[in-house]
């Protein structure tokens, strides 16, 4: 999985997380300089990864380049929303 999301982000092609999911980003070593968004427990493994841990309210989403974020379900709405934007 890792692997892939690396592959992903090197080709710029769109990845979303929402709540946990950015724990992946972390460790597949795609989040320095950049910033997400993510439940808000997972702020430090942002942090340790190199990125920067973006506080937005529960139903928004965050865009940086080719990653979507959002820190809960109540985002659906908005980060599936801008994640097809970045579809089309």
């Amino acid at each position: 999985m890792l692997k892939l999301v690396q592959a992903f982000d090197a080709a710029r092609k769109p990845i979303a997380a929402v709540c946990h999911g950015p724990q992946l980003l972390a460790a597949a070593g795609i989040l320095k300089g950049r910033t997400c968004s993510a439940y808000p427990a997972c702020a430090p493994e942002v942090r340790l990864a190199g990125g920067h841990y973006a506080t937005i309210g529960i139903d928004q989403a965050h865009v940086d380049g080719n990653l979507v974020t959002a820190p809960a379900w109540p985002a659906h709405p908005q980060w599936l929303a801008k994640f097809n934007a970045l579809l089309e």
